[in-house]
């Protein structure tokens, strides 16, 4: 049989569509090609290949080898496929049983050696393959993020010999590790600031109904502090969200530690950053900082002095949870339900307007604010003003009673749990629609909102975000009724529209 079929996945975005690695192997003038739409690396793959086989003590006969990568129009990208090949190969010039490899998808990069080397983008294949029950044989490196997918078929393997062993004389291979507990661990706790318990209030709302919060404060006055310490309250992954998480950075080859699956992530994208590396792009789209923080925290410190483009493209993302990538080649989407934070000074010199340090005219401070625009104002939900904090509050003793991120964390999973049993979703994520159903309010309170609005004159966004807002604050407090004290507090959040800063 000079013919063989041996199945693999490439990478689009989050999706791992099948490729049938067909080799035809011919007589005629000795070569090896590769067709299919493959790029500089997949096309590398025969010579990679070719050193693989003969370092492995097998033969590649002087034949015309074609090797098609199908469906044809689909780009391939990365050396993911090169074990696929090499033994699709070995099927075709009859050193391998074709009937030993169904049921199987192969995956890894061969070293010339015949060693396997991990690839980037595993764990989106491995979901496919689970999905569609077949067995999957990785490199073993990778059994690290296949232990997240319970009751999936997966091998690992060092050797290319390893795999054939496997294949022809049922050789066991090494599986997954036994998947590690939840188990939350982080260097800083909210008992280590000090003072500042508006903030820590406006924190623990955050962090109840996934929403986003923007901090204003003069420096040293503990903005990036907090921010650090928010993801603390965050409780634990389930196994849904882990998986869609290390997915994300298994795309962009970031190393995965099994002791940190269920941690929600942080991110910190340093101001000087391009709007790639933020929102995600490049000639083969790959996610950004702001999917790569899916289901965690991402923080912005120094928000005016972000790029404007950087800073504007955030706007379709705050609000649908989705980045959208659109390239001549390929449109790709990633998740980005990511709790955003912002933190910025008031002004150029870094103080309030009727603070005696202040040095900047009114015309600087206007420009400096401007750097943020209405529309992302309007889309963040929470507004806190970080005053500076006493001297007082930093040099007394370490208060012992102080609440620890633990302690906190445990009210959220409470607050986070009565939302999902009442509408199978955070407040954050409540559609318009759902808020008439869950957010019922009585006349009295319907008066009360509508002449806050028009007085302040906010937005319809800012309606639907005070609603939510006011129900994260009754759920909080376990109320099932919305009170005009919640509405008020919620309208008190939205203080950088109303009045900007002075």
């Amino acid at each position: 049989m000079s013919f063989a079929c041996v199945q693999c996945r490439a990478l689009v975005g989050m999706d791992a569509p099948l490729v049938q690695v067909e080799v035809h192997a011919s007589n005629g003038l000795p070569s090896l090609s590769i067709v299919g739409l493959p790029e500089t690396a997949v096309k590398e793959s025969k010579d990679r290949v070719r050193s693989a086989l003969l370092n492995s003590g097998f033969e590649l006969p002087p034949k015309r080898i074609t090797i098609n990568l199908a469906p044809a129009d689909l780009p391939k990208v990365g050396s993911r496929f090169d074990l696929a090949i090499a033994l699709a190969v070995l099927v075709a010039t009859q050193q391998l049983p074709a009937q030993a490899l169904a049921g199987h998808e192969f995956y890894g990069e061969l070293g010339l050696n015949g060693e396997l080397r991990r690839v980037n983008g595993l764990l989106p294949a491995l979901i496919k393959a689970k999905a569609q029950q077949q067995i999957a044989v990785i490199p073993q490196p990778g059994l690290v993020e296949a232990s997240l997918l319970s009751d999936a078929t997966i091998f690992g393997a060092q050797h290319l010999l390893e795999v054939c062993q496997y294949l022809v004389q049922q050789t066991p291979l090494a599986r997954p590790p036994v998947r590690q507990e939840v188990n939350l661990s982080y260097p800083f706790d909210i008992a280590d600031v000090r003072g500042q318990a508006q903030a820590k209030r406006v924190l623990e709302i955050a962090a109840s109904g996934h929403h986003s919060v923007l901090m204003v404060g003069p420096p040293g006055s503990g903005k990036s502090m907090l921010a650090q310490r928010l993801v603390t309250l965050l409780p634990a992954m389930n196994e849904q969200e882990a998986i869609e998480s290390a997915a994300l950075r298994s795309i962009v080859g970031e190393p995965l530690v099994a002791e940190q699956f269920f941690q929600r992530p942080y991110r910190a994208p340093h101001h000087t950053s391009s709007a790639s590396a933020v929102i995600g792009g490049g000639q083969n789209p790959k996610p950004g900082a702001l999917s790569l923080s899916h289901h965690g925290l991402i923080f912005f410190d120094e928000m005016p002095e972000f790029k404007r483009d950087v800073i504007e493209a955030l706007r379709e993302p705050l609000e649908t949870k989705q980045v959208h990538i659109a390239r001549v080649k390929q449109f790709v989407s990633y998740p980005c339900h990511s709790l955003f934070v912002g933190a910025f000074n008031p002004s150029p010199s870094g103080f309030f307007a009727d603070d005696p340090r202040c040095t900047d005219s009114p015309d600087q401070i206007a420009r400096y604010q401007r750097k943020i625009s209405g529309p992302i104002l309007d889309r963040i939900d929470l507004h806190l003003q970080v005053p500076a904090v006493e001297v007082d509050q930093l040099s007394a003793p370490v208060d012992p009673e102080a609440e620890t991120s633990a302690q906190v964390r445990e009210r959220v999973s409470l607050t986070r749990e009565r939302q999902i049993a009442r509408q199978g979703c955070l407040n954050a994520d409540l559609s318009v629609t759902q808020l008439e159903t869950y957010v019922p309010l009585n006349q009295a309170s319907q008066d009360f909102l509508k002449q806050a609005i028009a007085r302040l004159n906010l937005s319809a966004r800012s309606y639907h975000k005070i609603l939510r807002l006011a129900r994260t604050l009754a759920d909080m407090a376990n109320q099932s009724s919305i009170t005009n004290a919640h509405l008020a507090e919620a309208l008190g959040y939205r203080s950088l529209e109303r009045q900007g800063l002075k």
